[in-house]
């Protein structure tokens, strides 16, 4: 049985500080936290591709998270 992969964020719980900071730096909701973009926008970069570099990567991150309904992950990492 092959072994299973983990997530990527259990191999680095600074890269979910880092998303739970990181804003949108263009488009319709440039400056927004990543965290809070809308699913169906995320869903969009899902189907056309993610832009290149640590952006994408983030927002692959997102959308994993949104389409599996754990956005209460991110919580705990929200700035007061």
């Amino acid at each position: 049985m092959p072994e299973r992969q983990q997530p990527a964020l259990a191999y680095d719980p600074q890269q979910l500080l880092r998303l739970a900071r990181y804003r949108m730096p263009f488009g319709k909701y440039a400056n927004r936290l990543l965290i809070d973009l809308p699913e169906p926008y995320v869903v969009w970069f899902a189907n056309k591709g993610f832009p290149e570099g640590e952006l994408g990567q983030l927002l692959g991150i997102v959308y994993e998270v949104k389409v599996n309904g754990l956005e209460y992950l991110f919580e705990p990492l929200r700035e007061n």
